[in-house]
């Protein structure tokens, strides 16, 4: 199981949901969690409901999920940049998020 750099509670197995990020190992993606974060307006309700959860869960899935908007928001604008420069080529430029 492999533990993401600044994020000890997510963590990354290919033959578990997928080989998406996951919280500590669990069954649960970060993605859910974040589903679930926009759903319940109430974290104790959430808590209730998902006992198995803690807060610093939540806060490293919604830090993960930020890094990750960032990081792609800086391959899109190199992307462009190197479309804009060789535009002449005809290439197309493909950006590809490793997680």
């Amino acid at each position: 199981m492999a533990h993401i750099p600044a994020f000890d509670c997510i963590t990354v197995e290919p033959g578990k949901c997928g080989g998406k990020p996951c919280i500590r190992g669990m069954r649960i993606t970060v993605r859910r969690v974040l589903e679930l974060l926009a759903t319940y307006r109430d974290r104790e309700e959430l808590f209730r409901e998902y006992p198995f959860l803690e807060e610093e869960d939540l806060q490293q899935a919604l830090r993960y999920a930020a890094a990750s908007v960032d990081d792609e928001i800086k391959c899109a604008d190199s992307v462009a940049k190197q479309d804009a420069q060789f535009a002449d080529t005809g290439s197309l430029h493909m950006c590809r998020r490793f997680h």
